[in-house]
């Protein structure tokens, strides 16, 4: 009997490739995506595809509604993969910038997390995924909504992996550093929408930032494609006790460390750097 998946933020990048790889190693994947065009073009490529909009919580109920009817009422693993950067010194994000960036990336997930806990419950396991990031625990500057968002996920994480001892379903982090996508592409429309960034104090910085999310190919070193990321999703799935974290590529492996050996100013200054 096949096992199945919902993966959430399937259109491009990290949530594309773990829903065709998945689905190629035998599992029934229940990929989803925010827009309709996205949900027919995967349907079209053989993909069981659902529309979720995470932050939209009827989006969501109506979601998790389809997706048991599609699995028949048994989801073996969730993937809280959709999400998005928004770029921006933490005093130039207004209030409405940072609760569309809490939206999308941490109550979207943790709301689909709820309603399927308890179905998870009765059926005695499950593996439950969220898609951190190395900015899930080492902070870095003109990114405040987006570390925000992701130490909330490792936050709640933690919790709930204690809260949920026992119970047999089991609660991972996945923690990418830089990996090839459309992420900046999609951070760049975010700040330019969101941003004043032409009569901020950060002016001169954002010009660097600009560049860099405008960058073609690779914007730092050390960037991996994300196969790296479905590998790690693929372990965690398929572990008999999986870990509480995956960390993926080397920057997010080595600032692991540096945090939990150096004192804070000297990872400030590693940071500000990097």
């Amino acid at each position: 009997m096949k096992k199945t998946i919902l993966i959430t933020g399937c259109s491009s990048g990290i949530g594309y490739h773990c829903a065709k790889t998945l689905q190629a190693r035998g599992w029934h994947v229940l990929a989803s995506c925010r827009r309709e065009e996205d949900v027919m073009r995967l349907r079209a490529e053989g993909l069981t595809c659902l529309q979720i909009d995470v932050a939209d919580a009827e989006s969501v109920r109506l979601g998790v509604e389809a997706a048991l009817a599609e699995a028949g009422g048994r989801l073996d693993a969730l993937f809280n993969n959709a999400g998005y950067g928004q770029p921006g010194a933490a005093e130039d994000i207004d209030r409405d910038a940072l609760r569309a960036q809490f939206e999308t990336n941490l109550f979207g997930a943790w709301e689909l997390t709820r309603l399927l806990l308890p179905i998870m419950r009765r059926q005695g396991g499950g593996r439950i995924l969220f898609n951190s990031s190395i900015l899930g625990f080492a902070a870095m500057r003109y990114r405040a909504a987006y570390n925000a968002s992701k130490y909330a996920i490792e936050g709640l994480c933690d919790t709930l992996r204690q809260e949920l001892a026992g119970s047999g379903v089991h609660v991972t982090l996945i923690e990418p550093g830089p990996i090839s996508s459309r992420f900046r592409d999609n951070a760049l429309q975010h700040f330019l929408a969101r941003v004043d960034h032409e009569n901020s104090a950060h002016c001169q910085a954002y010009q660097g930032q600009l560049a860099r999310l405008r960058k073609e190919g690779a914007a730092t070193p050390f960037t991996l494609g994300p196969d790296a990321v479905t590998e790690a999703v693929w372990r965690a799935l398929n572990a008999r006790r999986p870990a509480a974290r995956y960390r993926v590529t080397f920057p997010t492996r080595l600032f692991w460390y540096l945090k939990r050996l150096l004192p804070t100013a000297w990872l400030d200054w590693i940071s500000l750097r990097a």
